[in-house]
């Protein structure tokens, strides 16, 4: 859990975490630094309770484009067969959706899915309902280089930048994308 700056243990979480909604955190999402800044520059509040799971058949890689505020290649989220990877799910409240949907820009560089039968285990068990943020455009398609995405895993955000290829046609990700007028409550 991510308050006041720091990171707590689970056991100290507010009651009722698992009702929240669960949301994959990729990418800097999963940075307790990012939750700072989200705190600080659009307002996020409450615990952020957050934990590890593991994923298979999907994975973080390279988007197309380029972030306008500071250049650097943001992730974004593929389907991926045969792959697992290590990620955080947010337990997210509604506030802290909304403060999610305005930094990915939901609607427009992202969607909010909910993602169909994905294989994500918390402690092994089946978590079902796992939303995610999914290319909603070309420049949040993943990139392909050589025909293939670039993991996140694989190469560092120092050299993302600088990797030329073409935007996937779309995420390949079995979802069911969440209307931008839909919020929770």
């Amino acid at each position: 859990m991510h308050l006041d700056g720091a990171g707590h243990a689970l056991d100290t979480a507010p009651s009722g975490w698992r009702s929240r909604t669960p949301v994959l955190a990729y990418g800097s999402n999963a940075c307790p630094s990012k939750i700072t800044w989200l705190r600080t520059q659009l307002g996020l509040t409450g615990p952020v309770v957050a934990a590890r799971v593991q994923c298979t058949g999907l994975a973080a890689v390279w988007a197309a484009g380029l972030r306008e505020r500071d250049g650097q290649r943001p992730a974004t989220l593929t389907a991926l067969p045969g792959v697992a990877e290590d990620h955080f799910v947010w337990f997210a409240t509604p506030e802290q959706l909304a403060v999610l949907d305005v930094c990915e820009g939901r609607g427009n560089r992202y969607d909010l899915a909910t993602l169909d039968n994905a294989d994500i285990r918390l402690d092994g068990v089946l978590l079902s309902g796992v939303h995610a943020y999914v290319g909603a455009a070309p420049v949040r398609f993943p990139l392909l280089v050589n025909g293939s995405p670039v993991r996140v895993a694989d190469v560092a955000q120092a050299d993302a930048a600088s990797l030329i290829g073409e935007p996937a046609a779309g995420h390949g990700l079995a979802c069911t994308v969440l209307p931008p007028e839909q919020t929770f409550s």
